[in-house]
């Protein structure tokens, strides 16, 4: 019987994984953060970059927008409660150290200041 070879690397595990249970919002809050906007200027000038009402929740409009909810994300942004930041927005946080909560939703940004 040959010994074993300790220089190889050990099998990759594979395992079936269980139903995940959290909810679709629950996931993109793991993708939320505080950033400043040095991380969302190159997102603001790729056109990608939403202001999202504090009377909102990021992660629930994130779920919107990953579903696509077009009817609740045209009213949102009908009502002003979703906004594209254009230049007028961004330029009062160039020279600024504001942070903002963030949460990225492929290919959007979604964000609003921290107070």
């Amino acid at each position: 019987m040959s010994k074993p070879d300790d220089s190889r690397p050990e099998p990759m595990k594979y395992a079936l994984l269980g139903e995940d249970a959290t909810s679709q919002e629950e996931k993109l809050e793991k993708f939320t953060g505080v950033v400043n906007w040095s991380y969302l200027k190159p997102h603001f000038k790729s056109g990608v970059l939403f202001f999202v009402d504090p009377s909102l929740s990021l992660q629930h409009v994130g779920a919107a927008i990953s579903s696509d909810q077009s009817d609740r994300v045209k009213s949102w942004m009908g009502s002003g409660d979703l906004v594209k930041i254009e230049a007028l927005h961004a330029s009062q946080w160039d020279d600024n150290t504001t942070e903002f909560e963030a949460l990225v939703v492929s290919p959007f940004v979604l964000c609003r200041p921290v107070d």
